[in-house]
């Protein structure tokens, strides 16, 4: 099972190299199915394998110096104490809970890939809007933390509209962000406080190591690999065809969870039935009402080719992180 989990890791690192975001949604269900993990154990791993993931994929940006590291650091930290907490809250929470939320991460991720999206246009700002940057950094961070999920179709637009760079600089600068990010969401679930040496590792979150490394590795070489090929792939095509695995994956977590309480609930008479088939009829009609509207806001753009970014206009000014 340990080669199957490698073998598909690859495939996820590919998606991740080829859309720059959202792959890393399905290390979770993978090292729960596959490896046999729990819910904790897997989140813990999953914010393993997405940091340094995201740091292998950042060395290529950074050399062609689309990182902008001061925007990046500043999103970053406030993103790392969200995450820690996050992970401090999730390492004593329920594991079906933690799944059932998953669930709905991976829901949102999957309309976010689904939809048709405006490109991001970066914001225009005189100086950095710390105190904003600072805020969506922590609540991101927070969701990280809890789930498990790097939350780069959240930091994307983020760093654009907040931070006013442009896509390319966005996307790249987002690994600098989700590492740091997914790191601390790491601690926050492995660290446990109190005791007699007041830090120790918490033994609900105690993963497998070697298994861990194996996916790891596998992600890694599966992220280079799709970095080198994208292009030659149709990015719309490829991006909406994941974005329905990944709907289709939410769903099948979230029955796994509370699938058999749903029926449970279903089998106590007709009008309890009836119930059970509105909610579910409301939540299709959420779903397709979402994927089928047209765009307003812009979410991300998974697909957008990392290039260098046009040439500033005369009399723009231009400076580096």
């Amino acid at each position: 099972m340990v080669a199957l989990a490698a073998f598909l890791a690859i495939f996820i690192g590919v998606a991740v190299g080829l859309l720059g975001g959202g792959g890393s949604i399905l290390t979770t269900p993978l090292l729960i199915y596959v490896v046999d993990f729990d819910a904790k154990q897997a989140i813990t791993a999953s914010l393993f394998v997405v940091g340094v993931t995201s740091l292998f994929g950042l060395i290529g940006h950074a050399r062609a110096k689309r990182v902008q590291w001061r925007t990046g650091l500043i999103f970053g930290a406030a993103g790392m104490v969200g995450a820690f907490v996050g992970g401090q809250i999730g390492s004593h929470l329920p594991g079906a809970l933690l799944l059932a939320a998953f669930s709905v991460m991976m829901g949102i991720t999957a309309v976010a890939m689904i939809r048709g999206r405006k490109k991001v246009s970066a914001g225009h700002h005189k100086g950095l809007p710390v105190f904003r940057i600072l805020l969506d950094g922590a609540v991101v961070g927070l969701v990280t933390g809890l789930v498990g999920a790097g939350g780069g179709f959240l930091v994307v637009p983020a760093l654009a509209l907040l931070g006013g760079l442009p896509m390319p600089y966005a996307v790249a600068t987002s690994l600098l962000v989700v590492a740091m990010k997914s790191f601390a969401g790491f601690f926050g679930y492995a660290l446990t406080f109190g005791g007699d040496s007041f830090v120790s590792w918490n033994p609900e979150t105690q993963i497998d190591w070697s298994i861990t490394l194996i996916i790891t590795g596998a992600a890694v070489i599966g992220a280079l690999v799709g970095s080198r090929v994208v292009g030659r792939i149709h990015p719309d095509k490829l991006r909406i065809a994941f974005g329905w695995f990944v709907l289709v994956m939410a769903v099948f977590i979230l029955s796994q969870q509370v699938g058999a309480t749903v029926i449970e609930f279903a089998q106590g008479g007709v009008l309890n039935m009836l119930e059970v088939i509105a909610g579910l009829l409301v939540i299709i009609g959420v779903f397709t009402w979402l994927i089928r509207r047209p765009t307003q806001v812009a979410i991300a753009d998974f697909d957008e080719p990392i290039s260098p970014p046009p040439p500033p206009t005369s009399g723009a000014k231009t400076s580096q992180d």
